[in-house]
């Protein structure tokens, strides 16, 4: 399947954002743009339903990893690990999607009684989390972490299980995730999810094209 035009052009954008972001701001970490790069691939193609997001997706796990690592940021790092196994999992589960032996999702959405209880439940345990951090951790931004961290556990698993509603919790994560790198002074991740954040409602609206035709499920 080839990309559409308007994602070519999208793609191409957030690239741009990232290269002019490591060489005019100050950035001395060279993977911090590799990252990048890799991460604004692979959501533009997931925006797309593409299944080879998974390949660059993969790959930005790993240096994100690393940039983590560096900043103490745990939550993240437990995050990423996370992501690495759920996106082996969403591999299988986005081919037992794809429509008409192509490389294109089908989607699908979450019941309007369901979301409400996920958003309570994320809020439940992010303060939690922060809390943990705060009191067993040297984490910096332990809050922060948190709630970057457990809403992405959920927009994760309804990315892999292909629903729409993923891009509400993406984008939430991405917005406080542009503060908490700005916080830690590395500007290639925070333009990386400024430009997510511009993603989220691009993702929203190509899912809800490439919807099923088929009453609102959770399951």
């Amino acid at each position: 399947m080839s990309l559409r035009r308007t994602t070519w052009i999208f793609l191409i954008l957030g690239v741009l954002v990232q290269v002019v972001t490591f060489y005019v701001l100050p950035e001395d970490n060279p993977w911090s743009l590799v990252s990048g790069v890799l991460g604004i691939c692979s959501v533009v193609l997931g925006a797309q339903g593409n299944i080879l997001s998974f390949v660059f997706g993969f790959a930005q796990v790993a240096t994100y990893t690393y940039l983590c690592c560096i900043e103490h940021f745990y939550a993240e790092i437990a995050m990423n690990i996370y992501y690495f196994i759920t996106m082996i999992y969403g591999v299988y589960c986005w081919r037992k999607r794809l429509t008409n032996n192509s490389m294109q999702l089908q989607t699908r959405r979450l019941s309007a009684k369901t979301l409400p209880w996920i958003i309570v439940a994320i809020t439940i345990l992010s303060v939690l989390v922060g809390w943990l951090l705060g009191r067993y951790t040297d984490d910096p931004q332990p809050y922060m972490d948190a709630f970057t961290t457990v809403p992405a556990i959920a927009a994760q698993l309804l990315m892999v299980l292909a629903y729409r509603e993923q891009w509400y919790l993406w984008l939430v994560v991405d917005l406080l995730a542009v503060v908490m790198w700005l916080r830690a002074e590395n500007y290639c991740m925070a333009a990386q999810y400024a430009f997510w954040c511009a993603n989220c409602v691009y993702g929203y609206i190509q899912w809800t094209k490439l919807l099923v035709q088929q009453p609102a499920e959770n399951k």
